[in-house]
């Protein structure tokens, strides 16, 4: 019998997705969220809606229904020492959070391996990639400075591909999966720590779920875990291309729409974020082809959660744009689209910081 791990997910919002998957595999989890997530998870657990292929109706999952522990706690609650693996899944502005932070650091302190599935890759991952100047990488984050504690041996990145939102309607305690394609790991550097990654990952891939009219079905949304560093840096592509390009100057737009407005800019998009990749080490097995994207942006119907904020008045968001053309500089890379992108985001940002001065 595999053994049965206590995971904390720092994230209740996207979090939740990946907590539902441990959950139904035996696992326990404890969520770090906001005090009216706190209250509400603890008393009702989590609802995951999700699309399964042949089936009209989205599939429900209830944590309370599930075999694993599942609780939620406010960040100064949590003791890290406690757990064999943190997920970093809230968005990467939020760890600037002084509580947050405070998490992070007793975290490190513990030396408890992390796993993050923000678009953001945190810098320490960055660090066990040798074709990257971390240091000069720095500014591209909202406050660098929150990472520095981590050992990069501990931290690893899942690319976040699967697409899900909170359906307004609902309470907070319910996530809708959009795009239910997998999370892709990164080995750890230890051994060991990879052994518990290949065991989440089997223990996820035999989970059979009761839809309801007593047949045992697979559930989609898998965690892939790979031996390559360079793995989860195919989400980048895709969110340049795209997520990005949800943002235009007076208003935002679907990730549909961006992808396919201009289907041979995106392309081009894309693909210079292709060779960026390879250019740090990365091959094409690692990585996307632009047709399979480009297919799957035909569900995406809503603007990327970075545009939603920046149109509603953040000061901050992930800047996976920033990061890409720092990146593209000490390579000798240059996009007149990535440079755009990056100017309509800071003007926005500005803007923002300006009216909240």
């Amino acid at each position: 019998m595999s053994k049965k791990y206590n995971i904390l997910i720092m994230g209740a919002s996207y979090g939740s997705l990946l907590a539902s998957k441990f959950l139904l595999a035996g696992h326990s989890v404890k969520l770090v969220c906001l005090p009216a997530e706190v209250e509400l998870i603890n008393a009702e657990g989590i609802l995951i809606r999700m699309p399964i292929r042949g089936r009209a109706e989205l599939v429900e999952i209830d944590s309370r229904k599930a075999p694993g522990i599942l609780s939620a706690c406010s960040p100064g609650e949590a003791n890290p020492a406690e757990y064999d693996l943190v997920v970093l899944a809230m968005q990467e502005p939020q760890y600037r959070n002084p509580a947050v932070r405070d998490l992070l650091d007793r975290v490190a302190n513990a030396k408890i391996p992390c796993m993050s599935i923000m678009n953001m890759p945190p810098l320490p991952y960055l660090a066990r990639i040798s074709g990257v100047d971390v240091a000069s990488v720095r500014s591209s984050y909202a406050d660098p400075t929150v990472w520095d504690k981590i050992d990069p041996a501990l931290m690893t990145l899942c690319s976040p591909d699967p697409q899900a939102f909170r359906p307004p309607q609902d309470k907070l305690n319910v996530l809708q999966v959009r795009l239910p394609t997998n999370f892709k790991a990164a080995r750890f550097e230890s051994d060991a720590h990879t052994a518990m990654l290949k065991q989440l990952e089997e223990d996820i891939m035999a989970i059979r779920f009761d839809a309801g009219d007593g047949t045992l079905i697979e559930l989609p949304v898998k965690l892939k875990v790979s031996e390559s560093v360079f793995v989860p840096l195919a989400k980048w592509s895709m969110l340049v291309a795209g997520n990005y390009r949800c943002i235009q100057e007076h208003a935002i737009r679907s990730a549909k729409d961006a992808v396919h407005t201009n289907i041979d800019e995106s392309r081009e998009i894309y693909n210079w974020v292709i060779d960026l990749c390879k250019s740090l080490g990365a091959t094409d097995k690692e990585l996307v082809p632009f047709e399979k994207y480009a297919d799957a942006a035909q569900l995406l119907e809503s603007p990327s959660s970075a545009a939603r904020a920046l149109f509603a008045g953040a000061p901050n968001i992930e800047r996976l744009d920033l990061l890409v053309k720092t990146l593209a500089t000490q390579k000798n890379m240059k996009s007149k689209f990535v440079d755009e992108i990056v100017g309509l985001v800071d003007a926005r940002l500005n803007a923002n910081r300006h009216a909240q001065a």
